[in-house]
């Protein structure tokens, strides 16, 4: 079954592509324009515009929100070693990595009035089929230790294989990436715990930024995530409004999924996975995206409860 929303790629945003299709902005202007009250920006070829929210929520899309529905605060983790204002805004974030199609759709409210959070504006990020991030691709090989490389025959290391007995942040196969959370209760780590990353490459796949619709909806186009050495499968997200970051936290995925895609191309020949959700050290059940099946791919929704003015509530 495809659950179908308004696909206007013409709403995207680049470095060389304002979504009205003038000029140029990027996240710091995005931010800007989303915490001005007359919403405008200024492009870099000097025009005044207003940036366009995600578009409108589609029937089918708000009724997958449904059981979802939470107004308890979303976790907060670490940002991870590998986030960096990517100046991306687009939902179609794929560029030319291969993999399952995943199209994730992500609902912002505010956790104090249980409301949607329109206007704000949500970043996400994640690694390749290979396990790798753009602008980190030399730190990330091999699970975030320069120059390593994936482990390979580790215990259940197959794709889909069974969860290696004990295994705890990497038992076979290494330790977690240098930067990633070091133990606490799942969904542990503070948004202060580790810096932005400084780009050692020029690419920038699977990151990008979008604004939430007037029912707090954004909506990405991506491939499924791989996965590396410490970690479970799961996608970095991180929520501003007002030019704040009010949220960062981190989404995962339904093991018997995570078996039956990785059986398939490309993840197929990334063996030696480690980490699966039960022994993660960031992974909660909150963090579950609800998955349906969306055509030749997947379609994974989510709600993120934000402290919108950060006082704790």
């Amino acid at each position: 079954m495809r659950h179908d929303l308004d696909h206007h790629e013409g709403q995207r945003v680049s470095r060389r592509r304002l979504i009205a299709g003038v000029g140029s902005i990027g996240l710091a202007g995005l931010l800007a324009a989303c915490g001005r009250d007359d919403g405008t920006v200024t492009t870099s070829t000097g025009e005044t515009v207003t940036p366009q929210a995600t578009a409108g929520t589609s029937g089918d899309l708000a009724a997958l929100f449904t059981d979802a529905n939470t107004c308890t605060l979303t976790a907060s983790t670490t940002q991870g070693p590998y986030y960096f204002d990517a100046d991306k805004i687009r939902r179609d974030i794929r560029e030319d990595r291969p993999g399952t199609r995943l199209r994730v759709a992500i609902r912002v409210q505010d956790s104090e009035k249980c409301a949607p959070l329109p206007n704000a504006v949500v970043e996400i990020w994640h690694c390749d089929a290979a396990g790798l991030y753009s602008g980190a691709e030399g730190q990330s090989t091999g699970g975030g230790a320069p120059g390593g490389a994936p482990p390979s025959g580790a215990p259940g290391g197959g794709p889909g294989g069974t969860p290696p007995s004990g295994a705890l942040g990497g038992g076979p196969g290494g330790t977690p990436p240098s930067g990633a959370p070091g133990g606490g209760a799942p969904g542990g780590g503070s948004e202060g715990e580790a810096a932005d990353l400084t780009p050692t490459d020029d690419k920038r796949y699977l990151r990008g930024a979008q604004v939430t619709n007037a029912d707090g909806i954004v909506e990405f186009v991506t491939v499924w995530p791989g996965w590396y050495r410490g970690r479970t499968v799961h996608i970095h997200a991180m929520v501003h409004v007002n030019n704040n970051r009010v949220l960062t936290t981190q989404v995962m995925f339904d093991e018997a999924l995570n078996t039956k895609v990785f059986a398939a191309a490309p993840y197929a020949t990334h063996t030696g996975r480690d980490t699966f959700n039960d022994k993660d050290n960031i992974y909660a059940d909150s963090m579950l995206m609800k998955i349906v099946e969306d055509g030749d791919g997947y379609l994974g929704v989510i709600n993120f409860s934000a402290d919108s003015d950060r006082d704790g509530a």
